[in-house]
C-alpha cells in the first residue's frame, strides 16, 4: 500500500514542478538565445554586399527605430543627464567597438567560430574585475582562464576558417575584449536604470556614433541584393530589438546568473544556423576549440570566485550581463 502511494505521489510532484514553471520566461530565454545565435551568420550574409561599418550602421538604425517603438509603448523615461556620459562610454564599447570589430573579423572568420571566440568575453570580464574591482579568483578560476585562452589559441592555429594567419581575424578577439570590458563597466548602470532602459539608451548612443560612417551607405543599399539588405534588417529587428527586449523580460523574472547559463547554447546554435542558412560546416579544430573555450568559461563562472570574495562581488553576479550580438 505504501508503494502504491509513492507511485502516485511521484507523478503528482512532477506535475507540481511543471505547474511552477513560468513558460513565458522559458519562451523569452529561448527566443533570446536563438536570435542572438542567428546574429553571427546574419552578419556574414550582410557582408556579402555591405562593408563592415555599413552593416553596423544600418543594423543599429533599424534597431534604434524598433527600440524607439518599444520605448513609446512602455512609456520609458530617459535617464538623468548625469548618467549619459557613462551610457555613451559603454555604448562606444558594446555597440561601436564590438560590432565594427566583429563585422570586420567575420570577413574571414566563420560565424560559428566567431561565436565561440566571443563566448570568451565573460573570462575577460573576470580578469577586469580582478584588476579594477580587486576581486579574487580561486585556483579553479585561474585554471579556467588558462583553459579558455588555450581554446582560443587552438582555434587560431587550427587552419580552415579559424583565425589562421589572417590578421583581420584578430578583430574577433578585439570584439571579445570590448564585450568583456563592456560587461564589467555596465553593471552599476543596469542596477540603477534597469536592463531594458539602460540597453536601449546605450544602443542609441552607439548608433549616433556610427553615423560617422553614413557616407556611402545609400549607394550600398541601392547596389545590394535584397537578401543582403534583409539580413542586415533582420539583425536590427531580431538579435537587437527583440533579443534585448526578451532578455530584459527574462532578467526581470529570474536571477541573471541562472539566465546567463543558457547563453552557453549560443555557439552550438550559431554553428547549426550557419550550416542551415549559409551551408557552412564547422571544421574539427573549431568544434574541439569551442568545447575547450566553453569548458574554461563555465569553470570560471562556476568555481572561479574565491571563497573569501566580498558580499558586493557576490551581489554583482546577480546583475544582468547583456551580450550585444
Amino acid at each position: 500500500m505504501v508503494e502504491e502511494v509513492q507511485v502516485v505521489e511521484a507523478p503528482r510532484r512532477a506535475a507540481i514542478r511543471l505547474e511552477n514553471v513560468d513558460w513565458r520566461v522559458v519562451g523569452a530565454v529561448a527566443v533570446t538565445v536563438t536570435v542572438w545565435a542567428s546574429a553571427f551568420p546574419a552578419i556574414r550574409a550582410g557582408l556579402a554586399a555591405y562593408a563592415p561599418v555599413h552593416v553596423a550602421l544600418l543594423r543599429f538604425l533599424v534597431a534604434s527605430a524598433a527600440l524607439g517603438v518599444i520605448a513609446v509603448i512602455t512609456r520609458m523615461q530617459l535617464p538623468a543627464l548625469r548618467d549619459w556620459p557613462a551610457i555613451a562610454a559603454t555604448g562606444f564599447l558594446g555597440v561601436f567597438t564590438y560590432h565594427i570589430s566583429l563585422n570586420t573579423g567575420e570577413l574571414t572568420v566563420a560565424p560559428g567560430t566567431a561565436s565561440v571566440i566571443v563566448a570568451a568575453a565573460p573570462v575577460i570580464t573576470a580578469l577586469m574585475a580582478v584588476i579594477f574591482l580587486r576581486e579574487r579568483l580561486s585556483a579553479w578560476g585561474w585554471l579556467g582562464i588558462a583553459i579558455c585562452f588555450g581554446g582560443v589559441t587552438y582555434i587560431a592555429l587550427g587552419g580552415g576558417e579559424g583565425l589562421a594567419l589572417d590578421p583581420r581575424g584578430l578583430f574577433v578577439v578585439v570584439a571579445a575584449v570590448a564585450q568583456g570590458v563592456f560587461f564589467a563597466s555596465q553593471k552599476p548602470l543596469v542596477a540603477r536604470l534597469g536592463a531594458l532602459r539602460y540597453t536601449t539608451c546605450a544602443l542609441w548612443a552607439g548608433a549616433v556614433m556610427l553615423l560617422i560612417f553614413t557616407p556611402g551607405l545609400v549607394e550600398q543599399i541601392q547596389a545590394a541584393p535584397p537578401a543582403a539588405t534583409l539580413a542586415v534588417a533582420f539583425l536590427g529587428i531580431f538579435p537587437s530589438a527583440i533579443g534585448y527586449a526578451t532578455w530584459a523580460y527574462a532578467l526581470s523574472r529570474i536571477p541573471a546568473s541562472r539566465a546567463s547559463s543558457f547563453l552557453y547554447l549560443v555557439p552550438a546554435l550559431a554553428f547549426l544556423i550557419s550550416w542551415i542558412w549559409l551551408g557552412e560546416l564547422p571544421i574539427l579544430s573549431d568544434i574541439v576549440g569551442g568545447l575547450i573555450v566553453l569548458a574554461g568559461v563555465i569553470m570560471v563562472n562556476t568555481w572561479g570566485k574565491a571563497k573569501a570574495a566580498s558580499q558586493l562581488a557576490a551581489a554583482e553576479q546577480e546583475l544582468p550581463d547583456f551580450n550585444l550580438r
